[in-house]
C-alpha cells in the first residue's frame, strides 16, 4: 500500500463510518479499484482508520465528556449491551456471514426500509429533539435495532439511526446518539482486531498508516458536522437511494467479475 491508497481509503472511511451507507461496500470497492489485496498489513491499516474515526467522535463531543453528561453515557452504554453481547457470542458466526452478495443485498433492503421509515415519519411528529432526552427505553430499544448492523452490508449508523426514528427521536437527535454509541462499538471491534493483528504492525510501512490515520480523521470530522447540517433541511430519502443504487452496483460489479466474492 502507497500513500495514494492510504489517502483514497482514508477517506473513504472517514466519510462512510458514520453516514447511513455502511463502510465495508466502499472498502470492498476501493480496493478492488485499486488492487489491493487483503494482506495482514492492510487489515492493520484498516484498524488505523478505524481508531481516527473513534478520535473524531471524540473531538466532534469532547463537551460531552464531563460528569454532567453521565445519564447520557449510561444510555450509551445500554444501547452498546446487545450489539456487544450478540458480537462476542457469534463473532466467528457473524464473520463467516461476510459475502459480497450478502452485502449488497443488505444494502438494498437497508435502502428500502430508509424510504419507508421516512414515509412513516410523514404522519408522526418526533417526541425527542435533544440527544440528552433520550429515555433509557428508547436507548434499549436502539440497541436492539442496532445487532442487526452485524450483518455485513446492514450499517451500524443506519440501523441505530433507523431504531432511533422509530422510537420518536429526531432525525439529527438520531445521528447524534449513533455518533456517540460508535464510540464503544468501534473501540471494541477495533480493540478485538488489534489484538489480532498487532504483529501486522511491525512489518507495515509507517508514512501510509499516518497518512491514513490524517485522512480518516479529518474526512470523518467534516463530514459528521456536514450530516448535521444536512439533517437540519433535509430527510433520509437521499440515503435511500443511494444505498440501492450502490447494492445495484456491487450485484453488477460481482456478476460482471470486476470483484470475487
Amino acid at each position: 500500500m502507497d500513500i495514494f491508497h492510504s489517502i483514497i481509503l482514508g477517506i473513504i472511511e472517514g466519510v462512510t463510518e458514520f453516514l447511513p451507507i455502511s463502510s465495508t461496500g466502499h472498502l470492498i470497492v476501493a480496493s478492488e479499484w485499486l488492487g489491493l489485496v487483503q494482506t495482514e498489513s492492510n487489515k492493520a491499516f484498516e484498524v488505523i482508520i478505524q481508531l481516527a474515526a473513534i478520535l473524531a467522535v471524540i473531538a466532534n463531543y469532547r463537551d460531552k465528556f464531563t460528569f454532567k453528561h453521565t445519564q447520557l453515557w449510561l444510555k450509551v452504554g445500554i444501547a452498546f449491551v446487545p450489539i456487544g453481547l450478540v458480537g462476542l457470542l457469534f463473532h466467528h458466526q457473524i464473520k463467516a456471514l461476510f459475502s459480497v452478495e450478502i452485502v449488497a443485498t443488505m444494502f438494498i433492503v437497508g435502502g428500502v426500509i430508509f424510504l419507508l421509515v421516512e414515509q412513516f415519519l410523514k404522519q408522526r411528529q418526533a417526541t425527542t429533539t435533544n440527544v440528552e432526552n433520550i429515555s433509557f427505553i428508547q436507548a434499549g430499544i436502539i440497541g436492539i435495532a442496532q445487532v442487526f448492523a452485524l450483518i455485513p452490508g446492514t450499517s451500524r449508523a443506519g440501523s441505530s439511526i433507523v431504531g432511533a426514528l422509530l422510537v420518536g427521536i429526531s432525525r439529527k437527535a438520531s445521528a447524534e446518539f449513533s455518533f456517540l454509541l460508535a464510540l464503544p462499538v468501534m473501540i471494541a471491534a477495533s480493540g478485538l482486531d488489534l489484538l489480532q493483528h498487532y504483529q501486522d504492525f511491525a512489518g507495515a510501512n509507517v508514512l501510509p498508516l499516518i497518512v491514513g490515520f490524517l485522512t480518516a480523521f479529518v474526512s470523518a470530522y467534516l463530514v459528521m458536522k456536514l450530516f448535521i447540517s444536512f439533517l437540519n433541511r433535509f430527510t433520509f430519502n437521499a440515503f435511500g437511494i443511494y444505498r440501492i443504487a450502490f447494492g445495484l452496483l456491487l450485484f453488477y460489479m460481482l456478476y460482471a467479475g470486476s470483484i470475487v466474492d
